[in-house]
């Protein structure tokens, strides 16, 4: 019986250090993409997304490596609220690439001599680069099982919220000029992609929660957070 519990054991840490794995996936996808957007580069974008086949098999991977397990064992107490976070956050990766494969699809569509805003670009590298943050936080808050650093990220993304409404007021008031509408219309989906990115690491953060402390919480800033030790913060 010991001996099936620690081969469990490992083969619960090898499925979360791919669901690691796959954040870091993630933030090479949101690179490419925002790199595609600021230089209009049509050949990175169709490599964002013909590499989204890399985050789907990732997703499939865990996904039936979860069920496996869950076949073979039966999880209590914090494994099984381990399992059920993996299930929760592997699925939100999958999430955030298909987010980057949609703002590599807007970049042939908004054309290269398209005439451009700075205010709106400057804007959407800000999110691009708050987003990217954010990823590399949440997963630092699964690894490490920290929970203020997943609280934070709540805060965080209010930042990349506050910038999606800028843009989207800018892009309304930015002339009468047909073709720059149209290209700050597609700047308007990249910044919603962007924002959505943003809120599955919050949602992510959520998982961090529930793992440590046993409850689930939505993170919206609206509620107080629940109540922690200082080993429960990963302090």
């Amino acid at each position: 019986m010991r001996e099936t519990r620690h081969q469990f054991r490992e083969d619960l840490a090898e499925l979360e250090r791919q669901v690691l794995g796959g954040m870091d996936l993630v933030i090479s996808q949101l690179d490419r993409a925002q790199e595609s957007i600021a230089y209009q580069d049509i050949e990175l974008a169709s490599m964002v997304v013909a590499d989204d086949d890399r985050i789907d098999g990732r997703y499939l991977e865990v996904h039936q490596g979860i069920l496996s397990l869950l076949a073979r064992q039966a999880p209590v107490a914090s494994d099984l609220r381990i399992v059920a976070a993996l299930l929760h956050v592997i699925r939100c990766i999958e999430r955030m690439g298909d987010q980057c494969v949609n703002i590599a699809k807007l970049v042939p569509l908004s054309g290269y001599e398209s005439p451009k805003d700075k205010d709106i670009l400057d804007a959407i590298e800000k999110m691009g680069l708050q987003a990217r943050s954010q990823v590399l936080q949440a997963k630092q808050a699964l690894a490490s099982r920290n929970v203020r650093m997943a609280q934070d990220l709540v805060s965080q993304d209010a930042g990349i919220n506050r910038l999606n409404r800028e843009i989207f007021k800018r892009a309304v008031e930015i002339g009468d000029d047909v073709d720059m509408r149209e290209w700050g219309m597609f700047m308007i989906l990249v910044a919603r992609c962007l924002e959505r990115v943003g809120d599955n690491t919050v949602d992510i953060a959520e998982q961090v929660v529930f793992v440590v402390t046993g409850l689930f919480r939505e993170m919206d800033g609206s509620a107080p957070p629940p109540t922690i030790q200082a080993s429960d913060a990963g302090l």
